[in-house]
């Protein structure tokens, strides 16, 4: 996988505030990788426990949780409800996805 790839994921990822969300494809897509979604949850399951990476925050394009009834999705689960947002039936509202029109949180202007 190009580090460049992986590099813009752990950035996109690390900007999602919490309380929000946003999906396996809208990361790639920030990342500029748009048919990288697949990619983007291999990096997310391919972590370490300890991260401090918010990879809960990373979700189905259609609001599900990928690893529901399993034990990371249940962490999952928790970790969002934590944040104060509402999972109902292994899935969160649209109101939660994160409105990638804004600019990322980066380093400031020279």
């Amino acid at each position: 996988m190009d580090p460049s790839f992986r590099d813009a994921v752990y950035q996109i990822v690390a900007a999602i505030p919490p309380g929000a969300v946003s999906s396996y494809g809208a990361v790639a897509r920030q990342a500029g990788f748009p048919r990288h979604a697949r990619f983007v949850g291999r990096l997310m399951s391919q972590l370490p426990k300890d991260t401090r990476l918010p990879w809960h925050r990373v979700l189905r394009g259609d609001g599900r949780i990928a690893l529901a009834g399993a034990p990371a999705g249940e962490i999952q689960i928790q970790r969002l409800s934590d944040e104060g947002v509402t999972v109902m039936r292994n899935k969160v509202p649209r109101r939660y996805f994160t409105d990638w029109s804004q600019p990322l949180p980066g380093p400031p202007p020279a």
